[in-house]
C-alpha cells in the first residue's frame, strides 16, 4: 500500500480514480485545488503525488515547482488535458516522473503508479515475510503457515505497513498520518483498537512480532 495525494480538479474524475486506487489497497488523499495540495503536503507525507495541471488556485506545475524547491523526492505524476508538448516538456524538466494525457486509460494510470512506487524498495515486493507470517500484497492476502488470516481493510493497511518497515517505531499519530485518510474521524485510540484486533488475529505466538513501546509507539519485528 502506499499513500497517495491525488490534485484533480474534475471531481467526477478524481471520485472514480480514487476509487480504483483505494480498491488496490491505497490511501488516497483528495483535492481539487493547488493551494489545498500544497497545504497536504506540508501536513502530511506521500509515497506519490498525482497533480491535474489545471486547477483553481495554483496549477499543477506550480505545485510541483513548490514540491521540489522544499526539497520533495517523491515520485510525481502529472496529469493533463492540454496535450501540448511544451507542457509535457515543462513538467518534466520541473521533475516529475511521469506525465499522462487526458483523456486516460484508469488501468493504464494505475499501472504507472506501481511502476513509480516500485522504485522505493520498501514499497516494491509484492511478498513480505517475516517469521512464519507472510503477506501477498498483490492478492491483499495474510498467510500464518498455510492458513490464511481474514483481517479488515483497515487492519490488513496498517499491518502491511508495518510489515514494509520492520524494526521501525512509529507513534499512534505517525500510523494516522501514514495509513488512514487526513478526513478520517480515527484517533489514537482507534490505532490501539486496531493493533489489538491484529494481535488477536495473528494468535498467541506471533502477535509478538507487533511490539508496543510504552509512551513511544508500536513496531514489528523480531525482538532485539
Amino acid at each position: 500500500m502506499a499513500r497517495i495525494l491525488l490534485a484533480e480538479d474534475d471531481t467526477l474524475a478524481a471520485q472514480l480514480l480514487k476509487d480504483v486506487l483505494e480498491g488496490e489497497r491505497h490511501t488516497v488523499d483528495m483535492v481539487h485545488d493547488g493551494n489545498d495540495a500544497l497545504s497536504m503536503l506540508g501536513a502530511y507525507s506521500f509515497d506519490i503525488l498525482i497533480l491535474d495541471i489545471t486547477m483553481p488556485g495554483l496549477d499543477g506545475l506550480s505545485v510541483l515547482r513548490e514540491f521540489r524547491r522544499n526539497g520533495g523526492l517523491n515520485p510525481v505524476l502529472i496529469l493533463s488535458g492540454r496535450g501540448k508538448s511544451e507542457d509535457k516538456a515543462l513538467g518534466l524538466d520541473l521533475g516529475a516522473d511521469d506525465y499522462m494525457s487526458k483523456p486516460y486509460d484508469v488501468r493504464e494510470l494505475s499501472s504507472r503508479i506501481r511502476a513509480l512506487l516500485r522504485r522505493d524498495p520498501q514499497l516494491a515486493s509484492e511478498i513480505i515475510q517475516c517469521g512464519n507470517l507472510k503477506l501477498d500484497s498483490k492478492a491483499g492476502k495474510l498467510h500464518r503457515g498455510l492458513e490464511e488470516i481474514k483481517l479488515l481493510p483497515k487492519e490488513y493497511l496498517l499491518l502491511e505497513f508495518l510489515m514494509r518497515h520492520q524494526n521501525q517505531l512509529f507513534s499512534a499519530q505517525d500510523l494516522l498520518n501514514k495509513v488512514w485518510p487526513s478526513d478520517s474521524d480515527a484517533t489514537e485510540i482507534g490505532v490501539r483498537t486496531t493493533v489489538a484486533r491484529i494481535r488477536k488475529k495473528l494468535g498467541e505466538e506471533e502477535s509478538t512480532l507487533l511490539q508496543s513501546i510504552y509512551g513511544l509507539g508500536y513496531r514489528f519485528g523480531t525482538k532485539e
